[in-house]
């Protein structure tokens, strides 16, 4: 009986400093999305007044890209095959609609419409800027592409940084924890790979893809924030992100059921170092 109160104690304790790192990364979140927002309207500023830095940077990475890829007719086809194939704004939405229904089957009701609303959301945000904006594309003499609609930002690189971002926070709990580090490179990789696609291609300028990269981020941050915070008023247990997802108990049979949480110290995955007795 005298370790009871002990016992207690140490939930308390515990429980505190759990409350205190989910605080931090609630901050963290928030802070990520206003650092993003920010960082697009400066660049929606310097687009918009014509600086002339980012229009000189703008012009000689064109110029530059575009001239490797005359140089190098099947590095081309590659690059078009990979921006209008692999990772063409359509093949990343169908994508997440079969995630998002998924989702739907397994009963994880607000992880399902999380994904569905960060996509829409993207969508139409990227939608809206461009037409707000009505920036030109580029326009060089020998385009070795073309592509309809206004250039800022890249459509390309705003969906890539969503639905990776979706798939990622979605999936890692179903991950083995010593992959998750390559699924992050992996997205990583291809996020940055469309940005180099769209601008080599000649259909976008430099800014046009930072644009999509840094509104996309924001939008997947504060969305991501949002359950987050959800979660802890639904009395869920608290989650490392990065290594665990935005819902870890999706690898079970109960998604957010606050009886998938486990018992002190409170936070979901956790290892408390005792065996299956206790």
């Amino acid at each position: 009986m005298s370790a009871r109160p002990a016992d207690r104690s140490v939930r308390t304790r515990r429980r505190r400093d759990a409350d205190r790192r989910f605080g931090v990364r609630l901050f963290a979140s928030a802070a990520v999305a206003a650092v993003a927002a920010v960082l697009f309207g400066l660049l929606l500023v310097l687009v918009e007044s014509g600086w002339g830095p980012l229009r000189h940077l703008d012009a000689g990475a064109a110029r530059w890209l575009n001239r490797t890829a005359l140089d190098h007719p099947a590095w081309t086809g590659t690059l078009r095959f990979l921006s209008e194939g692999v990772w063409d704004p359509f093949t990343l939405r169908v994508a997440v609609a079969l995630l998002t229904l998924w989702l739907v089957y397994r009963r994880a009701w607000r992880l399902a419409a999380w994904s569905a609303v960060t996509a829409v959301a993207g969508g139409l945000t990227g939608l809206l800027v461009k037409t707000v904006v009505e920036r030109a594309r580029p326009s060089l003499q020998d385009a070795v592409a073309h592509a309809p609609g206004f250039s800022f930002p890249s459509g390309h690189a705003m969906t890539a940084v969503t639905s990776f971002g979706i798939l990622l926070l979605v999936l890692l709990p179903m991950v083995r924890r010593g992959l998750r580090p390559v699924c992050w490179a992996v997205a990583a990789v291809s996020v940055v790979g469309v940005g180099f696609t769209r601008i080599a291609l000649g259909v976008h300028w430099f800014s046009d893809v930072v644009g999509g990269w840094t509104l996309g981020l924001a939008v997947v941050a504060l969305t991501g924030w949002s359950f987050e915070a959800w979660r802890a008023d639904a009395g869920l247990g608290r989650t490392e992100v990065a290594e665990e997802g935005l819902e870890p108990e999706l690898g079970g049979d109960a998604p957010e059921s606050p009886a998938a949480e486990p018992g002190p110290p409170g936070r979901v995955g956790e290892d408390t170092g005792k065996g299956p007795e206790g």
